[in-house]
């Protein structure tokens, strides 16, 4: 597998596991009482490439699936990350 590959495999997979986290935590935060993980951070963290991840976690832990605003926001977010693996596909074909 070229080292590029693996480099970007590597750092999807991470943000991925973050954002997954984030929701975790920003999840049991609400539960408790706590001060949150801020939105804009579960959003940048879909634009860096944790879509699959987020989703992931809005999935398992049933948050923020019920607020359209926030996943108005989200989806427009994940473009930007799903646009340039389509674009990095056709380019490497």
């Amino acid at each position: 597998m070229p080292p590029t590959l693996v480099f970007v495999l590597g750092y999807l997979g991470l943000i991925n596991l973050i954002t997954f986290i984030y929701f975790g935590v920003d999840k049991h935060k609400a539960r408790k009482g706590l001060r949150r993980i801020p939105e804009k951070r579960l959003h940048f963290c879909a634009l860096l490439g944790g879509v699959v991840g987020g989703i992931a976690g809005m999935s398992l832990f049933h948050h923020k699936t019920r607020k359209p605003s926030f996943l108005a926001v989200y989806a427009l977010a994940s473009l930007v990350p799903i646009a340039l693996t389509i674009l990095g596909a056709l380019y490497l074909l």
